[in-house]
């Protein structure tokens, strides 16, 4: 190599490719936004196509993945792999036992992780990726189901797998061909439908979501009405006919700024508020009946409901916001639920 080459190489940014040296190009800002774009616009198109061509074969995967008592191994080599890691946590965290096994280390004793409840889902854009030779093997000994995810029909692991998921050959985005983006990308929503295909598949619910949740934003969003409301001796109530001085001791008491009323059926008909008490003040108040001041038919809300829902039951229903709301089980009053409950749990 010339000194000048040398130079050039270590001033400019040079790349080696095949043993051919090329300049680094000046982008300017401009050139960069539209390689940015062109970049989305090429996998936005393979995305397209990919939905298109969804068809039978993807429905014959979640039935196979659906009949399985076992787990979904997901396996794939490289940029496949990464891919494939999240696409077995997604699997997961949306009610399908799944785990991802890399090739590499399966071949060398995790293919015993494997049983025959299982199903295998491989992934490899070329579908003769060397390092799955193994476990391809090993699903066919044993009777295991394997769905293949590749970018050619006409591919080893294609040919042997008992159902294809086709991601659509048009090219990478990177400029070159060579860099995995658009296939990747494609696999990525490939596993995302499949998944969510799995979900209303199995009747996955919010709560079952909340169960595999429990932490964080999210997990706080999940969180149920009975397992904030306070209940039993917490729950301030009083019954019809009483004497409004009897549920100013009561809600005193029981510090929830608020009083249920409940008939002789144990149905809640009012509630009595702080701010009830205030708005009518007057010599005689104490001596009143509770039903000249409550609130008749009061907003409430069932112990299974997200306290996300309470919250917006709080804030947006009726003709002014509300800090309190009884839990209700056909008609009775099993708890009460105050915002600040929700909001120390992270429900706003």
């Amino acid at each position: 190599m010339s000194a000048a080459v040398q130079e050039r190489k270590q001033g400019d940014g040079l790349m080696e490719d095949a043993g051919t040296y090329v300049a680094a190009a000046d982008l300017g800002p401009e050139e960069m936004i539209e390689a940015g774009r062109e970049v989305i616009r090429t996998e936005a198109r393979a995305l397209g196509l990919l939905g298109e061509a969804i068809g039978s074969s993807f429905a014959d995967a979640v039935e196979r993945l659906a009949g399985t008592s076992g787990r979904v191994v997901v396996s794939g080599m490289g940029k496949s792999g990464h891919i494939g890691c999240k696409i077995a946590a997604t699997l997961a965290s949306t009610g399908t036992p799944a785990m991802f096994v890399h090739p590499g280390e399966a071949s060398h004793g995790d293919l015993g992780m494997i049983t025959r409840g299982d199903a295998v889902l491989a992934l490899s854009n070329s579908g003769e990726t060397s390092e799955l030779r193994d476990l391809t093997l090993y699903t066919r000994r044993f009777d295991i189901p394997l769905i293949a995810m590749v970018g050619r029909a006409k591919s080893t692991l294609a040919e042997t797998a008992d159902a294809v998921l086709l991601v659509p050959e048009v090219g990478e985005a990177c400029p070159m061909g060579l860099a995995p983006t658009t296939s990747t990308t494609c696999m990525l929503a490939l596993g995302d439908a499949l998944a969510v295909a799995l979900l209303r598949r199995r009747g996955f619910t919010p709560h079952d979501f909340a169960l595999f949740h429990p932490g964080g934003k999210l997990g706080s969003q999940l969180m149920r009405v009975e397992e904030l409301m306070h209940k039993g001796d917490d729950l301030p109530l009083i019954a019809s006919g009483s004497l409004l001085s009897d549920a100013v001791l009561e809600m005193t008491g029981k510090r929830l700024g608020c009083v249920g009323v409940v008939d002789g059926d144990g149905l809640l008909t009012g509630i009595i508020t702080d701010g009830d008490i205030r708005r009518q003040m007057s010599a005689d108040l104490l001596s009143r009946r509770v039903e000249e001041v409550m609130t008749k038919d009061p907003r409430r809300i069932g112990p299974r409901a997200l306290a996300a829902e309470a919250v917006n039951e709080m804030n947006l229903r009726g003709p002014r916001p509300i800090t309190v709301l009884f839990v209700v089980e056909d008609g009775r009053p099993i708890g009460a639920l105050h915002l600040h409950d929700c909001l120390r749990a992270g429900i706003a």
